[in-house]
């Protein structure tokens, strides 16, 4: 007998919907995981208030899918069931989901670059994710929390490994100097993999009191208000003039890449983590040609940063948990969800969604 469960499906822009769904089964190769706690994304907030825009309109290569579809992908839980073939997985294991979808075949998988795949979809976008009770997953995307990391923490692996990549597409090595534009989700995590990273100074620009306030406790060396000060002027004088060796735009703001282009050394590198929703302008020959200045984008993960991740809770050098600002349950998604973030962002920057 098929049960009706939980589910917040997205049907449009400001449409999503608590609605009963069939209790999904795995097929071969996939797995079901019970949910037990997952985090709002700020591509969840695009896409409600601004899309569709990753989630498909037309069927997707890799999944068929399109909306209407389940969102969210920030996830931890239980495996329940295991279906045919998959190897290695047991009922009970505790688990986190890297949620890339990818063809495995195309030039970019082929040389371990997942996250790059040409069919790349994912979880909650062209797949059902995990605001509902139960998700069938993919084994591939599996990770085994460790022991003392808990269900919260574990939601929070997935942004994690966000900052994890960035560091490690930036080339930032130990003892360098940092610049990151925006203590926001991603910018504070790009934080933590980069103190964790062995940075040696760690520079932040973020306009919200709460967020500098929460920066400086998670270890940035000193927080700039763009609003008040000149972020360049000040970067360059405790830099003795010559500018950060790495700096991370970690909003999708053109004024915050103009600061990072500002504040980066010659020869330095600017790293794009932000998702800009319309293109920006910038001057190559005083930002790229004369100073030869490097420029690299990062996009999502992974499955090794997944385990970096893990890894860096379990041994104490990242603790997460100061991230989470509030628990909710699924049937006030929207409202003490997306509304929340949305109209009180200083007050936020994780919220984690329990179906149950």
């Amino acid at each position: 007998m098929v049960r009706n469960l939980k589910a917040a499906v997205y049907h449009g822009r400001e449409d999503v919907r608590i609605e009963d769904r069939p209790e999904p089964k795995p097929g071969k190769g996939e797995v079901k995981v019970e949910v037990k706690y997952c985090g709002i994304c700020g591509t969840d907030l695009h896409e409600y208030y601004e899309g569709p825009i990753f989630i498909p309109t037309q069927p997707h290569p890799l999944t068929g899918k399109k909306l209407p579809v389940i969102i969210g992908h920030e996830f931890s839980g239980d495996i329940v069931e295991v279906g045919e073939g998959v190897k290695g997985w047991n009922v009970g294991d505790r688990v986190t989901v890297d949620a890339c979808i990818v063809d495995w075949t195309c030039p970019m998988c082929k040389r371990g670059m997942t996250n790059y795949c040409y069919n790349l979809g994912f979880n909650g976008l062209a797949a059902d994710g995990a605001f509902a009770e139960y998700v069938v997953v993919p084994a591939y995307q599996l990770h085994k929390l460790a022991p003392n990391v808990s269900y919260e923490e574990g939601a929070l692996v997935e942004p994690l490994a966000c900052g994890v990549e960035g560091v490690r597409a930036s080339g930032m090595k130990e003892g360098d100097t940092v610049f990151i534009a925006g203590a926001g989700p991603i910018g504070l995590v790009t934080l933590l993999a980069a103190r964790a990273a062995g940075a040696r100074e760690i520079y932040v620009s973020e306009p919200m009191k709460a967020r500098r306030e929460l920066a400086k406790q998670l270890g940035a060396t000193e927080v700039f208000d763009p609003t008040t000060v000149d972020v360049k002027k000040e970067v360059l004088e405790r830099t003795h003039g010559i500018g950060v060796d790495v700096a991370f735009e970690c909003v999708g703001y053109e004024p915050a890449l103009n600061s990072c282009i500002d504040v980066t050394r010659k020869r330095g590198t600017i790293c794009v983590i932000g998702i800009f929703p319309k293109p920006v302008t910038f001057d190559p020959f005083s930002g790229l040609v004369a100073t030869g200045k490097h420029y690299v984008g990062s996009l999502a993960y992974e499955g090794v940063d997944f385990d970096i991740s893990i890894a860096l809770i379990a041994d104490g050098r990242i603790n997460v948990k100061p991230l989470i600002t509030k628990k909710i349950k699924l049937d006030n998604l929207v409202e003490e969800g997306f509304e929340e973030l949305h109209k009180h962002r200083e007050r936020h920057i994780k919220i984690l969604v329990s179906p149950k």
